[in-house]
């Protein structure tokens, strides 16, 4: 009994085989599943030779017929300075690389006797104030900055160009900047022309609108400049 129930089943099954089977043929499923488990060949890239440059034959540069002939051109530079401007001073330069600081003694003394000058002067008509010289007055930055107060009353509102005359009547032009009270582009020239040093005092008396004449009282001599 139990060998003819397998036979039954047996006989089920194989019929359902061929008829998938068949069903299989008639869609062409067998092929496409052939192609699809086929793996593909990707064709390989062609890589083009590399061709190595040829060096550049500067010998063979293509030369005009006009100056086919001539000897080649140099084309480097030939910079010559020309000294700009005159050289003032005509005694020896001191070194202010050199950076001395004055003794406050010998700085007070100085103060005093460009005070002394100060009291003086034609101070009604013509402002005057005293400037004790400092190490970025003279050396390293050269600025130069003015009382506040004086520039406020005396001095214009705007960037000008002034000039510093010294006590042999010399114009030195100088820019002066009103915001920051001081004078900068010229001052430089100045200081290094008259050897000012730290602890120098300088008289300033404003005899134009953007004119200042200059008296200058040594810190390291005894004697009094003249007026």
């Amino acid at each position: 009994m139990v060998v003819a129930k397998e036979s039954a089943y047996e006989a089920s099954r194989q019929k359902r085989l061929e008829e998938n089977k068949k069903r299989m043929e008639e869609l062409n499923l067998n092929k496409l599943s052939q192609a699809l488990n086929t793996p593909k060949s990707s064709p390989m890239k062609k890589v083009k030779p590399r061709v190595p440059k040829q060096p550049l034959d500067l010998s063979a540069v293509r030369r005009s017929n006009r100056v086919a002939d001539l000897p080649p051109r140099s084309y480097k530079e030939n910079l010559s300075v020309e000294p700009m401007g005159r050289a003032r001073s005509s005694g020896r330069r001191r070194d202010l690389s050199n950076r001395v600081y004055a003794s406050d003694e010998d700085r007070a003394y100085a103060i005093e006797r460009a005070e002394d000058l100060e009291s003086r002067l034609d101070k009604d008509n013509m402002p005057v104030f005293v400037k004790p010289m400092l190490q970025s007055h003279v050396t390293g930055g050269f600025w130069l900055g003015l009382p506040v107060q004086f520039c406020n009353k005396h001095l214009p509102k705007s960037d000008e160009m002034m000039d510093l005359v010294d006590e042999e009547g010399e114009v030195f032009p100088t820019k002066y900047l009103a915001l920051k009270r001081g004078l900068s582009g010229g001052w430089r020239g100045f200081a290094i022309d008259h050897e000012l040093v730290d602890g120098d005092a300088l008289v300033f008396q404003l005899t134009d609108r953007t004119t200042l004449k200059v008296y200058i009282v040594r810190v390291n001599d005894s004697g009094e400049s003249s007026d």
